[in-house]
């Protein structure tokens, strides 16, 4: 009997092991401004705080098991958002959502379009997941247009990162290389909605597949995944406003210029929806910026990919230890001009 008991325990604790830290952490819900939004907290309270920002339309689940086991058995304590229309945080249902593809004629004939929120104010959407959580400094982590709400965050609210890591994201100079045909139909069928289960899953898939890591692609882990995010829900119309406040950012590289926090830049090198020149010209663009491309790697956080982006990021947070500890500056965003072309919505 005592060996069966043994055995049972044995059996658990690797269940618990092998459990996703997405399901040991429950969900929180924090109000900025005007806007709900969805966090997890992981990790020790003591430990040098990380904050996750994702990318378009993608979901805190995006991260990965793989990058958030890692940074939390390295003692970090990992905060991650949904960002607002998008996962379980705040939908603006009453604004407009035109197509994609409608968006992007409209900016190419230089019509910038009017979205119905700008990244800045992605950005102080999660300044405020830090402030309700009493986390004065974090590591700053974005990934993709992820990337550059952090870019923004961290030039904004320079007093609350340790440091900045932009992840296969862009300045959004002109002069870059365009996305491949294949990956920007991708990037458009997943704002995709009124879909069944089914073919939403298989859709989710197929993007994965065309934008992911071409060495590493799974389709079991990228069907998984897919079953995770639309358990939690899918809301297309969101991801169409979010593209909206990437193409009103514009050009950041006068942003760029400005940062001032220790920053690294990790891209992939078969990345084909933002091609290898936007992480190398990003890196360009901020002042001491350290730079790396990660072999395989396309867009998205495989967890072959993830492991290698830890063993870029892990040691480069090493050489530069951060605090919590309360800071005495003012938490107001450094002001800027603000563009002609972006009006804030603080409310659906």
């Amino acid at each position: 009997m005592y060996r069966a008991m043994l055995l049972w325990m044995g059996l658990a604790a690797q269940t618990i092991a092998a459990e996703s830290p997405f399901d040991r952490y429950p969900i929180h819900f924090t109000t900025v401004g005007q806007t709900s939004i969805a966090y997890q907290d992981m990790g020790p309270q003591d430990g040098e705080p990380v904050l996750l920002i994702m990318g378009l339309g993608a979901q805190m689940l995006h991260w990965g098991d793989t990058l958030v086991q890692g940074l939390l058995d390295q003692g970090y304590r990992v905060v991650l958002l949904d960002n607002r229309d998008a996962g379980l945080s705040q939908k603006f249902y009453r604004l407009s959502a035109p197509p994609v593809w409608w968006t992007m004629v409209r900016a190419k004939v230089g019509l910038a379009p009017a979205p119905a929120y700008s990244l800045s104010d992605m950005a102080a959407d999660a300044v405020g997941v830090l402030q309700a959580l009493d986390i004065q400094r974090a590591h700053i982590v974005g990934a993709s247009m992820g990337g550059m709400i952090a870019q923004v965050l961290v030039a904004e609210y320079p007093q609350r990162a340790i440091t900045l890591t932009s992840i296969m994201s862009s300045s959004g100079a002109p002069e870059l290389s365009e996305p491949r045909p294949e990956a920007m139909s991708a990037l458009a069928s997943g704002a995709k909605s009124g879909l069944a289960r089914e073919q939403e899953l298989a859709n989710r898939i197929s993007i994965a597949r065309t934008i992911g890591s071409p060495e590493f692609f799974s389709e079991a882990y990228a069907r998984q995944l897919a079953q995770r995010v639309l358990n939690r829900g899918s809301y297309g119309p969101g991801t169409v406003r979010q593209f909206q406040a990437i193409l009103a950012s514009g050009d950041r590289t006068a942003l760029l210029n400005t940062i001032a926090v220790p920053t690294l830049v990790l891209h992939g090198e078969s990345d084909p929806l933002l091609p290898l020149d936007h992480g190398r010209d990003t890196a360009e663009k901020i002042p001491g910026a350290r730079f790396a491309a990660i072999s395989g790697m396309g867009h998205a956080l495989e967890p072959e990919v993830s492991r290698r982006v830890l063993a870029e990021m892990l040691p480069f947070w090493r050489e530069r230890p951060g605090s919590g500890d309360l800071s005495e500056e003012s938490d107001a965003p450094v002001e800027r001009a603000p563009s002609p072309s972006t009006t804030a919505v603080t409310a659906p």
